[in-house]
């Protein structure tokens, strides 16, 4: 982690991912099919939808910005799933009803999704030099996104969809309780 006696912001990131990690199977621990799908409110997301969703989007920018192969479809994830969704849906802009298509057998499938997502991940960071996070990945934005914003961007986006989970969870605890 130290070279030299300093910390390098790959070691940060893959700290920061990690974390999502060890979320990603808090939220899921014990949960079944009744809890993965339950949805507070109609327009809400259920906590399967949520790790479908921050996962799929990791999977999506991470491929895209080291120029790797999502994992989704190299692994065979998408015919686990098997969703009633187009192949490179990542849920971004999803409808109720097509939340409601996001539907798992088990949160193992999830954790399952999750872990060899967050492994390329790792991979691809633990090759980083300073240099690579100022290159830019996405010349749509004003100004363009930089490999060290959008990782943090993802960073910030998974770990907020893991909290709503979280609070999902919660929400059904105190319910049943």
């Amino acid at each position: 982690m130290r070279d030299g006696g300093r910390m390098h912001a790959k070691d940060i990131l893959i700290d920061g991912y990690g974390r999502i990690q060890e979320e990603v199977h808090a939220v899921l621990d014990g949960l079944g099919p009744d809890e993965l799908h339950a949805r507070p409110a109609p327009d809400a997301n259920s906590p399967a939808w949520l790790v479908w969703h921050l996962t799929r989007v990791q999977d999506d920018h991470v491929a895209d910005a080291f120029g790797l192969d999502q994992v989704w479809l190299s692994q065979g994830w998408e015919k686990r799933f098997g969703l009633d969704l187009p192949r490179h849906d990542t849920g971004y802009g999803h409808t109720a009803a097509k939340v409601a298509k996001v539907r798992v057998e088990s949160a193992d499938l999830l954790t399952g999704y999750y872990d060899a997502v967050h492994e390329q991940t790792l991979q691809a960071l633990r090759g980083l030099t300073a240099k690579d996070l100022e290159r830019v990945v996405d010349e749509g934005w004003d100004p363009p996104v930089t490999l060290g914003v959008r990782l943090v961007s993802v960073l910030s986006d998974d770990l907020q969809h893991v909290g709503q989970a979280a609070y999902v969870r919660g929400l059904l605890q105190s319910a049943a309780a």
